[in-house]
């Protein structure tokens, strides 16, 4: 399944708004196909997987092989993430691994207009995403072009880190600079998520969470998922 940019699956219903979508870094990897599988059963609309290189950020993750097993795993979109450094040249790839949607970071993209085409002409939807310490004015003639905005909301590298409060602004800025521009580009956050966190994060303008600890390390991987669910001005979603 790969949701269209306003939310609605293939048969015309609407997921419950934030998009939830766990990130596998936080995984038991010696279950990884049956982990994939309960949080999909848990009702996450998309699939997370963070690629590392060691030199963009200071860890190693996972490569194209992985991306290549979960995609066999589940139907979910895999929202893959390359926080590595020139990631134009792994693009086809990706592709071909069975990625969905392609986020490239800014700081690592020289040509990042280029890069963004070649991500769509790959067939997938393209996205970019900002460090915390990066400002948004690094894509602004670059809206039109994406599919989404991903904000770290806490420095890329490691799980299990602490929201930053200071991005909250940071998302309120993006989702009225999204508009100013005309683009239909989802924001996205990824970074310290938990229900407090996913509730200011949405009030902020959020429309995509990503989650990895906080689902994986939960006994209750679906109430995890529920309890995530908010709506701009309220409680969980029923």
């Amino acid at each position: 399944m790969n949701l269209p940019m306003d939310g609605s699956r293939l048969d015309g219903s609407r997921p419950p708004r934030p998009l939830i979508a766990p990130s596998i870094l936080s995984a038991d990897f010696t279950r990884l196909g049956e982990e994939v599988a309960r949080v999909e059963a848990a009702g996450a609309e998309m699939i997370h997987v963070d690629v590392m290189d060691g030199h963009f950020v200071p860890n190693i993750t996972m490569g194209p092989l992985v991306v290549e097993a979960v995609r066999g795993a589940t139907g979910l979109p895999l929202d893959v993430h390359l926080m590595i450094d020139a990631p134009e040249k792994f693009i086809g790839e990706f592709a071909r691994a069975g990625a969905d949607w392609l986020t490239l970071h800014v700081e690592a993209c020289v040509h990042l207009h280029r890069s963004v085409q070649a991500v769509r002409e790959a067939g997938m939807r393209p996205g970019v995403a900002l460090n915390p310490s990066t400002p948004l004015e690094a894509v602004r003639w670059i809206l039109e072009d994406l599919d989404f905005l991903l904000l770290m909301t806490v420095n890329p590298g490691f799980p299990a880190q602490s929201f930053i409060p200071g991005m909250l602004p940071k998302i309120r800025a993006a989702r009225e600079m999204i508009r100013a521009a005309g683009s239909r580009a989802a924001v996205e956050v990824d970074g310290g998520i938990n229900p407090r966190t996913a509730r200011e994060a949405v009030e902020a303008g959020a429309e995509i969470l990503v989650a990895g600890s906080y689902i994986f390390g939960a006994a209750d991987y679906a109430g995890a998922v529920s309890s995530l669910r908010v709506e701009e001005r309220g409680g969980p979603l029923s």
